[in-house]
């Protein structure tokens, strides 16, 4: 609560101070509080929507850094959601005016008191949500959709990240695997495969549809060639093809989940779940030598090769750095992502993006924390 003087003014004289121009002041005065106070809600839009979401994205960065750095000291992830946020304010104004009249041979003399006050409170109430809970469990656990993942290529993401950080094998073409301290490298086909599959997005040769049948449903396709590609496109479209154990003379395929490969229509996906997301990504984290050694964590992208470091770094170290884009402190170092590291910050921005499409929240039986912000 913020009380703050408006206008306080005291006349003391041996004149003569007529009531009528004392009340006139006071009225004056009254006029442009109320006038500068008036319509204070509509002018709070604009800046308390900037300001609360503004605060509301930095907070879900850090969150999602810290647990991933977490992770990577196999420690436990903690996501909590900001349910609701109610902005409260109250307005008071007043004005006072005072005055006494004495005769012209009083001791006193005339006396005029004028004064005003605005009382202004800003007390915004802030619901917290634990995510925790079955929904949340299984959203955690469960591999995303394949068509959500190739309809953020269709979408313009680079094919060969968003399949690098979501996918685990594609027609049993391994990806990178880490876990628990252990590290496993990308067969060199499925690195060269979605290499390919990034010129062919940009050269307009990868599409997505939708598919209706009766009996299956809608159905995602993933067709591999245009008519109209260039010779060296369509060279490259079909060596995706040979790399993923396609058939030659086939161009458009069923994504299915599986680990393993299906008919010889569909593309198997084994796509990865928003907990092997993270722990994907968590393996990127610099970690300091003092806690390898210590056996805080394990060794992870240390062994890999530099054709296989394009997702980024979290890096860490002992002070906060300045200009970092996200930095929080854990187990008394600092992790951060650098504002210039592109990599990086398009990772966790996915991250967190996978996160909406995992559908990870739970708004059923659970406690919620309110806080009166004072």
């Amino acid at each position: 609560m913020l009380g703050r003087p408006v206008a306080t003014e005291s006349l003391l004289n041996d004149g003569y101070l007529p009531m009528r121009t004392a009340s006139r002041i006071a009225a004056a005065a009254l006029t442009l509080v109320l006038a500068a106070c008036a319509s204070i809600g509509p002018r709070s839009v604009s800046v308390d929507r900037f300001d609360y979401s503004a605060a509301i994205a930095d907070s879900w960065k850090e969150q999602t850094l810290l647990n991933i750095v977490k992770i990577r000291y196999n420690d436990l992830p903690v996501f909590v959601d900001v349910a609701s946020i109610v902005a409260g304010y109250s307005l008071q104004t007043g004005v006072t005016a005072n005055g006494v009249v004495s005769s012209e041979k009083a001791v006193q003399g005339n006396y005029g008191a004028l004064g005003g006050q605005v009382i202004y409170t800003d007390r915004p109430t802030i619901t917290y949500v634990p995510m925790t809970g079955d929904r949340f469990l299984h959203g955690l656990i469960t591999p995303i959709d394949p068509r959500k993942i190739f309809f953020m290529l269709q979408a313009g993401y680079p094919a060969d990240f968003i399949l690098g950080l979501a996918v685990e094998s594609l027609n049993g073409v391994r990806n990178r695997w880490a876990a628990g301290g252990v590290v496993r490298q990308a067969d060199p086909d499925f690195v060269r495969a979605l290499k390919l599959l990034r010129e062919l997005q940009a050269a307009g040769g990868v599409g997505m549809r939708v598919e209706e049948d009766k009996a299956k449903g809608s159905t995602a396709v993933l067709l591999l060639r245009r008519d109209d590609l260039p010779a060296d496109i369509q060279e490259k479209s079909a060596e995706v093809r040979r790399l993923l154990k396609l058939p030659a003379d086939q161009h458009k395929f069923a994504l299915a989940y599986s680990p393993m490969r299906g008919t010889e229509s569909e593309l198997a996906v084994n796509s990865r779940s928003m907990l092997q997301i993270l722990q994907a990504f968590a393996s990127y984290v610099e970690v300091p030598e003092q806690h390898l050694r210590a056996g805080l964590a394990a060794a992870a992208f240390e062994h890999d090769s530099p054709a296989q470091r394009d997702i980024g770094r979290i890096r860490g170290g002992p002070k906060k750095p300045d200009g970092a884009y996200i930095a929080v402190p854990y187990r008394g170092e600092w992790f951060w992502v650098d504002d210039s590291d592109l990599q990086a910050k398009r990772a966790l921005t996915a991250v967190m993006f996978f996160f909406t499409l995992s559908d990870t929240g739970n708004a059923e039986r659970l406690p919620l924390v309110t806080i009166p912000a004072q």
